[in-house]
């Protein structure tokens, strides 16, 4: 490791060191444990050392392209020529990390539509292996993604994205005590210095110095409280990862079922309480209007039903 690199952040000093990877091949290649400091794995958080030997598998955090599943089950809740907005359902990858994977939405999608999959002549988007994708969902969480079917959609939609200017609202199940009728949340948000799988809500003014976060806005109102649960609506239009499920937390009212950020355990559900409710779009950039809403999935409704 050089000098000017001694103590940096793991994460950092390979986007430094190996430029032509982007920062998500980045965050693979440590998830994949494609990278080895001195032969061990290290969390991205983690820093290293003047004179540790890095060594990166650039190989197998390759964007090898997603593969069709012309079988698997898709729930379209808006299709146009342009566009496509489906419902996806928690417990499904959005894309594959793996060369090979199968069982993402990603996979899905490219077996409904064609023009999708990748080919030697290019693909739709920033990856192959989620082409068309504009934003995508953890895992356990639920609810609307947006893909775009041609090029100049994908570009028109990511700027929306990036900008703020697409309408998303999410529905979460946290603890009713002490939750005001409405609030916002502003913590800035970090990689989490010792765990990479969470994020980290800055709340002190020193961690902001320390980590350099992003900014990160979260507003919300309460829709309905039952026993000791309320169903609230979010809305993060920039929503960085796990912007919401950090931020309850930070205010200690972390989503019900997500044990990774302190919520109470509920193994009836077997998720965490967090759905992608709503997307909007008004219109502009050669993409007409679209507003869509995916209906809250059984296993939350009975959280809130069970509790009223």
């Amino acid at each position: 490791m050089p000098d000017d690199l001694d103590g940096a952040r793991l994460d950092r000093a390979i986007a430094q060191l190996v430029p032509e990877l982007s920062r998500a091949r980045v965050r693979r290649a440590i998830d994949l444990g494609a990278v080895r400091v001195n032969g061990r794995r290290m969390p991205k958080g983690g820093s290293v050392a003047r004179g540790d030997l890095l060594r990166v598998d650039v190989a197998r955090v390759a964007d090898a392209p997603a593969v069709a599943s012309p079988d698997a089950p898709l729930h379209v809740l808006l299709e146009r020529a342009d566009v496509v907005v489906v419902d996806k359902p928690a417990g499904q990858p959005t894309s594959p990390i793996r060369p090979g994977e199968g069982g993402t939405l990603v996979n899905a999608l490219l077996g409904r539509y064609p023009e999708l999959i990748p080919t030697e002549a290019g693909f739709i988007g920033h990856s192959p292996r989620d082409p068309g994708v504009i934003h995508r969902l953890d895992t356990d969480t639920s609810g609307v993604v947006v893909v775009a079917r041609t090029a100049a959609v994908f570009e028109t939609l990511r700027s929306a994205l990036r900008d703020g200017r697409l309408d998303k609202r999410y529905l979460l199940v946290c603890a009713s005590e002490g939750l005001p009728d409405e609030g916002s949340i502003e913590f800035p948000l970090a990689n989490h210095p010792k765990d990479q799988r969470r994020v980290y809500p800055c709340i002190h003014p020193r961690d902001v110095m320390r980590y350099e976060p992003r900014t990160a806005h979260t507003t919300y109102r309460v829709v309905q409280r039952a026993g000791n649960w309320a169903l609230v609506e979010a809305s993060a239009s920039k929503a960085l990862r796990h912007q919401i499920r950090a931020h309850f937390a930070a205010i200690e009212h972390p989503l019900a079922g997500d044990e990774l950020y302190g919520g109470a355990v509920v193994r009836a559900m077997g998720r965490h309480a967090l759905h992608a409710a709503h997307v909007g779009w008004a219109g502009g950039g050669g993409v007409d209007a679209f507003s869509v809403d995916a209906p809250l999935p059984k296993e939350l409704v009975s959280l809130i039903e069970a509790s009223g």
